[in-house]
Order: C-alpha cells, then structure tokens, then sequence
C-alpha cells in the first residue's frame, strides 16, 4: 500500500504542476515572411495580434532573397537600421523571444520594410512576480507567489488532496 500511496503523491504532484510549454509560431503562417499583398501594411501585426507570445516562444521566418533584422522602435518606423540588435540572411530563421515586452522586426531589404514586411511582437509577462529594486518585498513578493493559485487549480489541489488523505486513512 506504501507504492500506491506514492504513485497517487506522484499523479498528484504532476496533475498540479503547471508546465509552461513553449510554442515555434511560424511567422506570417503558409505564406511566411514576404512582402504582403496589395501592400498590406498592418499584415504582420494583424498576424500578430491573433497569436499569444510568452518568453521562450521561438519565431521561425521563412524567406528567399531578403533578412531579417530585430530592430529599435525608432528603426522600425523609419524602415532603416545602421546596427540591429539581431540579423538574418539564410532563408530559415529562427528568433527566441527571451525576455517579456515589445520586439521590433523589419526585412533587410528598405522597399521591402516600405511595403509592408515588418512586425512588432508583444511577449507576454510571466505568471511569476518580477523582482523588485526593494529586496525586503521581494522575499514577501516569491512567497506570495508560490501560494498564489487559480480558482481551478486550487479546487483540483484540494480534490487530489482529499483521495490521497482517503487512501493512506483506509490503505494504511
């Protein structure tokens, strides 16, 4: 009875968990990244706009004959970057989003950026709390977070909770 005690501990223990899975999105769908119709200027932010972005999502870009390039705000406007944070020429790329907040990305090619071949990304903020320049919150802050749950994931904690207090009471 000890095993099934620890097999039901392990179900539970896994039932609980919350893995973040991590997503490759492929840019722009079927179509990849290439100069959008009609000079569709918002194609890629609207493509955007329909997904959901967290840290450690990978953007795979697929291209013939262009770039890209993660760029500052003020480059992306202007279609034009001297020294992007990031570069790409060779047709299959792929970009991690590693951190949470905006990234800016343009095609190495101007005319093609002019036309439409540029996206900004939003990556979502974790669940966990961000630390704090306070230290003496932030131990307060960590321990908050790790009691912080869900309505949904609270009732299944305590349901798995009760049948394993049942088994080890009649099993044991």
């Amino acid at each position: 009875m000890k095993h099934m005690t620890t097999i039901l501990m392990a179900f539970a223990f896994f039932t609980i968990l919350k893995v973040q899975s991590v997503h490759v999105f492929q840019v722009g769908g079927n179509q990849g990244w290439t100069i959008p119709p009609s000079n569709d200027t918002n194609h890629y932010n609207e493509w955007a706009t329909r997904n959901r972005f967290s840290i450690n999502d990978t953007l795979r870009f697929e291209y013939k004959k262009d770039s890209v390039l993660v760029v500052t705000k003020e480059e992306h406007e202007k279609c034009k970057s001297s020294n992007p944070i990031f570069s790409s020429d060779n047709g299959d790329t792929s970009f991690e989003l590693n951190r949470s907040g905006f990234f800016y990305f343009i095609s190495g090619v101007s005319d093609h950026c002019k036309r439409g071949l540029k996206m900004i990304i939003k990556v979502l903020e974790t669940e966990h709390v961000a630390q704090t320049a306070n230290q003496t919150s932030t131990t307060k802050s960590e321990a908050a977070s790790v009691l912080k749950m869900d309505s949904d994931t609270l009732s299944q904690t305590l349901m798995i909770v009760g049948i394993i207090a049942m088994f080890t009471i009649f099993f044991m």
